[in-house]
């Protein structure tokens, strides 16, 4: 009897400690997946008074397109043209926090300099339907269906397509190669390899090392939501194209690390021709693409920062929070100058990229036995075919919200109460259950 009540003891023990385990295991899950949801599952649009217009840049035509992806949401597409002779088409993939709308100066250089532009909203931003983004993946699903609506579309050129994304947008350009390996040519500008880098690279600063431990989490949360786009990496859609390939990061960004993007495929494709790296050491992220010798930007912070001290009111304190909103709209609405701020571009970085282009659509003409036959787009201005160097305009990011100031429980209190909160969410407790009955498979 003493042998059979030590036995149940012993049992006993093992059920609570292996209750523990996944008590706590479920805890540190919902809570990974609540700080993911709040800082990635989101809408957002972008910020009106710093939108760029197509007014803004002489010539360039917009047209505007809606089509499906992944769930039946329409997305918003937008082509623009500006020669009227093209040889190709280059589809841009924004960043995170906004639509396309601070890329317009990037999509005129390259609608001046011979090439029709495909930009979209992705998910739930700016003109998109959706209610929140989902995850990182989603970049590369709302990609993957832009393509295909490209090159299915009868009232676009079957011209050979090259593919342009900065930071979220770099990730997805690359990692879409696994479905799209007919793609001519991808230039990928601050991105990162796998989708938890983002989580990972914007919150290790506020988290410190608990964001190691916090991965493995987003990672399932990722697989159980999106399946092959969340494991697929953008090494892997590299390794599943000849497309040629152009990395460019600075080693002073700050939102995502240089040793998640050009570090890391530096490593693996120094030796092949395939792939061009251009690095740089003090460009951060958003001014990447900004000629360092334009001061336009600087010169209205000066200015914005001495307005400040004018007003006669706490700007900081939470009560006058919707009276500076409104101050601030109305100041940059009066005093930006919108040809100095659309007009910020690094020429010859840009030119580089156009020859970049220009040599890996030749190269697969050549390889294919074909001409790249210039195509003249519906209604496109009366231009002769636009040479290199012209004036254009870039990314500017200050368009966008600093969007990876993660937030983070700062006591075991705070902690709880995050815990207790995320399991009245249907949502993230079914992708929580998900993940136990995986993990009771391997005990």
């Amino acid at each position: 009897m003493a042998v059979n009540g030590k036995k149940k003891k012993k049992k006993i023990v093992l059920v609570v400690v292996i209750s523990i385990i996944l008590l706590l295991i479920t805890c540190w899950m919902a809570l990974c997946i609540k700080l993911y949801d709040d800082n990635i599952n989101i809408s957002a649009d972008s910020y009106e008074p710093l939108m760029l217009r197509v007014s803004d840049f002489e010539g360039l035509e917009c047209k505007e397109y809606s089509f499906t992806s992944d769930k039946g949401q329409n997305l918003a597409g937008y082509l623009y043209s500006k020669c009227r002779e093209v040889h190709g088409i280059v589809i841009i993939a924004h960043g995170f926090g906004a639509g396309h709308n601070s890329y317009m100066d990037v999509a005129d250089y390259f609608a001046g300099n011979g090439y029709l532009v495909f930009a979209y909203d992705a998910t739930a931003m700016d003109k998109s339907e959706g209610e929140s983004l989902g995850g990182v993946p989603q970049g590369v699903i709302d990609l993957d269906h832009a393509i295909s609506f490209v090159e299915n579309c009868h009232e676009i050129p079957d011209l050979p397509i090259v593919l342009f994304g900065h930071s979220w947008g770099g990730y997805s350009v690359s990692s879409v190669l696994t479905y799209h390996p007919e793609v001519s040519a991808v230039i990928e500008c601050s991105g990162f390899n796998s989708s938890p880098d983002m989580f990972e690279s914007g919150g290790k600063d506020v988290a410190g090392n608990v964001i190691y431990a916090m991965r493995p989490c987003i990672s399932i949360y990722e697989h159980i939501k999106y399946g092959k786009y969340a494991e697929n990496t953008a090494m892997d859609g590299f390794d599943s194209t000849d497309a040629p390939v152009m990395i460019v990061h600075s080693a002073d960004d700050g939102v995502i690390g240089i040793e998640y993007g050009l570090d890391k495929y530096y490593k693996k494709y120094a030796e092949d021709p395939r792939f061009t790296f251009i690095r740089f050491e003090d460009r951060g992220h958003n001014d990447i693409f900004n000629d360092p010798d334009n001061t336009y930007k600087d010169e209205f912070n000066a200015d914005f920062d001495k307005w400040l001290e004018t007003l006669d009111y706490d700007y900081l304190a939470k009560e006058n929070m919707e009276r500076f909103k409104a101050d601030k709209a109305a100041y940059i609405t009066e005093n930006l100058d919108h040809a100095r701020w659309s007009h910020r571009l690094d020429e010859d970085l840009f030119s580089g990229f156009l020859d970049f282009y220009d040599r890996s659509i030749e190269k697969t003409g050549e390889a294919q036995g074909t001409s790249s036959k210039p195509a003249t787009p519906e209604g496109a201005s009366e231009r002769a075919p636009a040479k290199l160097a012209v004036p254009g305009t870039v990314v500017e990011g200050v368009i966008l919200p600093e969007y990876y100031e993660f937030e983070y429980p700062d006591d075991f209190r705070t902690f709880m109460d995050s815990v207790i909160e995320c399991s009245k969410n249907d949502d993230i407790m079914d992708s929580v259950v998900g993940f136990l009955r995986n993990m009771i498979r391997f005990i």
